[in-house]
């Protein structure tokens, strides 16, 4: 009995795995853990460990390391602390392999720690580039310290291998975020309007905005152009999602706080929707604005718009329904010009997702139960130049 220990610390990240964690779950010859930690434990990121258990998992092991700053001091030392507590929860559960997905400062600290630990690790959505974000170089030094790799797209998995990653360790499945669209039982419109206590207008758009940590105090002057710009849109409800606790993202969460206020009639904000009211939503809204992964992964899925703002996403794989602008006023505002364009819409109905059409969690789970992990430790670096 293989123990598997999957380790999450936001609402986004978990969204991803959750059926993978279903699939382990339910597979004979695996013993599933889960590690929560980063904003799954905070009050003010939601508590959104109490999902976990509400969907059916056990959490084995709690581990804190968020500190109330969000600064760069603070991140750093959040870190740390992640170091302290992931290796005593190792030492206790033991697991054979640790499944981590994406790109998180939480997860850097817990792939070190098990690298130290000897023990695998099975990366999800490696090879992605987001050259805005210090996550880069973060999900770039998971695949340095990991054993199995599962990409979203072949030009992934090719550059994991470039890395010197041997190649028969390196699987393309896809995106792991399909399986939630292909198998949740989403909301009807009815149905979601009262789930988040807010109803739909004419037009509706879905803003999610990140800091871009690898620029210095720009969120603040970003944003408040974003606000700008989609203020001066006429018939049109937002629905916010809140920052994560990155570098500065408290000052996102406050300014949308303070706009919600003050248009409670056509805006409304949530620190989590979780995947099923996330998902419904995009059902029903002309498109999503800022700089969320989400935007690119899993909107065109939905054959609707995305507006990529900035450079937080830049590099990644895009599918033609992505609308790439500037952070000025000016920039977001033409942007919206061409996502509300008859042409444009019309165009959004022959989208295909480049992050397929799902299967992918059922296929990692038949990978890390059959994978011999004897010896897998020693890596040995693909020079495939």
């Amino acid at each position: 009995m293989r123990k598997i220990c999957v380790i999450t610390g936001t609402r986004a990240e978990y969204g991803l795995l959750y059926w993978l964690m279903k699939e382990i779950q339910n597979e004979k010859d695996l013993v599933l853990q889960i590690i929560a930690t980063g904003m799954h434990l905070s009050p003010e990121f939601g508590l959104t460990g109490r999902q976990i258990e509400k969907d059916g998992f056990q959490i084995d092991k709690n581990i804190e390391m968020l500190l109330s700053s969000d600064s760069e001091v603070g991140v750093a030392k959040s870190m740390g602390l992640g170091m302290i507590g992931f290796a005593d929860a190792f030492s206790d559960l033991k697991p054979n392999l640790i499944v981590v997905l994406g790109d998180r400062f939480e997860l850097l600290s817990a792939v070190s720690t098990a690298m130290i630990a000897k023990i695998p690790i099975a990366h999800i959505h490696g090879g992605e580039l987001t050259e805005g974000a210090f996550d880069d170089s973060i999900r770039h030094s998971i695949t340095k310290m990991s054993h199995l790799h599962f990409t979203a797209t072949k030009e992934y998995k090719n550059r994991v291998i470039k890395l010197g990653e041997q190649p028969n360790r390196v699987f393309n499945v896809g995106g792991t975020g399909i399986d939630n669209i292909k198998k949740l039982q989403l909301l009807s419109k009815k149905e979601f309007e009262e789930s988040v206590h807010f109803k739909l207008g004419k037009r509706n758009l879905m803003v999610t905005y990140h800091p871009v940590t690898f620029e210095n105090n720009t969120a603040q002057q970003q944003f408040k152009n974003l606000l700008t710009a989609i203020d001066k849109l006429d018939e049109t409800n937002i629905i916010f999602t809140k920052a994560n606790s990155d570098t500065n993202g408290r000052i996102i969460n406050q300014m949308i706080d303070e706009y919600v206020a003050l248009n409670s009639n056509k805006a409304a904000a949530y620190t989590s929707l979780g995947q099923l009211r996330y998902l419904s939503a995009m059902q029903y809204i002309d498109g999503v604005v800022g700089n969320s992964s989400s935007g690119l992964l899993e909107a065109p899925s939905f054959k609707i718009g995305t507006i990529n703002m900035g450079d937080r996403q830049r590099g990644r794989i895009k599918a033609s329904s992505v609308i790439d602008c500037n952070s000025s006023i000016e920039g977001i505002q033409c942007a919206l010009n061409k996502l509300f364009l008859p042409s444009f819409q019309k165009q959004l109905h022959q989208v295909k997702n480049p992050y397929g059409n799902g299967g992918a969690s059922k296929k990692i789970a038949e990978i890390i139960r059959s994978f011999p992990l004897d010896g897998i430790l020693k890596k040995i670096f693909y020079d495939n130049c």
